[in-house]
């Protein structure tokens, strides 16, 4: 796709389905250009991801993983290798509160591809606690292949959305587009500017849109920049009179009770941005405050008590906010 002056770029909108959720594409390029192949392309990123990390795909390469015996070994794509360095370097510095096998116990407390619809026993959890753990992975980075320990059960969903962004930013560049806002799942990236020169603006979580507490929007500006947000509003389920919600703490084995309603993270990528906001969602406002400030993170806290919504903030994060 050939490069176009200013003044003859247009804003095209791309858009689908993927991941049980969707995509969409703003991006700036000639106003008669053809974007069926982009769009396939997009495409082709968004079902690599699928085929390679997805827990619903039976065939992909996790799931075979998943269901392996204890000794194998599985060889894995680059791709997938590349987001489980990433995830284990950030279970490694949130020591523990980002996990990537949480798979048993995602589905033990009713989430995730095999869920159950009750809340589990003392027995059940225990037994998904003692097959879980990062420490217990042993990844051969060199040659691309991991073994099975018995039992461990990888679930990277609170990543490969924020990765699969980042491909689809990659993808528009490799196809000459200079300028674009990606969206996967509420996760962001953006590059360049709109047609007109403007930067590319979105809205921070401000807080349910029926709640009456709601706090002022806050908006980030974006170029080379990424944003994810984890929250415990868009999947939960009450029993018994407690919230169950689907932020996993990985070192209870339970969900987090009083999880923030919204964590959101900015970074140089959707990858890291999107693993971090679950890291500090699971750490909770003040021991996930306290760690993004030591690591220099630039992260956004959304609280609710009585009193209504509450909000905190990093420096780093601050300084993101558009003027």
């Amino acid at each position: 796709m050939t490069a176009s002056s200013p003044a003859a770029l247009a804003l095209h909108t791309l858009g689908g389905d993927t991941m049980g959720t969707t995509w969409s594409v703003r991006l700036a390029a000639a106003r008669e250009a053809d974007l069926r192949a982009l769009h396939a392309g997009i495409e082709a990123q968004l079902a690599l991801v699928v085929r390679q990390m997805s827990t619903w795909d039976n065939d992909s390469d996790i799931s075979r993983y998943n269901r392996a015996d204890a000794g194998q070994w599985l060889s894995v794509p680059p791709e997938f290798a590349r987001v489980l360095v990433c995830a284990l370097e950030i279970a490694d510095a949130s020591d523990g509160a980002f996990d990537p096998t949480v798979g048993a116990l995602v589905g033990l407390w009713g989430f995730g591809a095999h869920a159950r619809d009750t809340v589990p026993d003392a027995e059940a959890l225990a037994a998904a606690c003692a097959c879980s753990g990062w420490r217990r992975i042993d990844f051969d980075a060199e040659n691309r292949r991991i073994l099975q320990p018995g039992g461990l059960q990888l679930d990277l969903s609170a990543i490969a959305k924020g990765y699969a962004a980042d491909q689809v930013a990659a993808c528009l560049r490799d196809a000459g587009i200079a300028d674009a806002l990606v969206e996967v799942g509420g996760e962001l990236v953006g590059h360049g500017c709109k047609p007109g020169g403007e930067p590319w603006r979105v809205l921070v979580e401000a807080g349910p849109e029926e709640d009456d507490h709601r706090l002022d929007a806050r908006v980030l500006e974006l170029d080379e920049l990424a944003v994810a947000t984890s929250g415990d509003r868009w999947h939960h389920y009450m029993r018994d009179g407690r919230r169950y919600t689907h932020t996993i703490d990985p070192r209870s084995g339970e969900p987090v009770e009083h999880a923030p309603a919204a964590v959101s993270v900015v970074a140089a990528d959707a990858m890291h941005a999107d693993a971090w906001a679950t890291a500090l969602g699971v750490l909770g406002v003040d021991a996930g405050h306290a760690l993004a400030l030591r690591l220099g993170l630039a992260a956004r806290f959304l609280w609710r008590d009585d009193d209504g919504m509450h909000e905190r903030m990093t420096d780093a994060f601050r300084a993101r906010l558009a003027a």
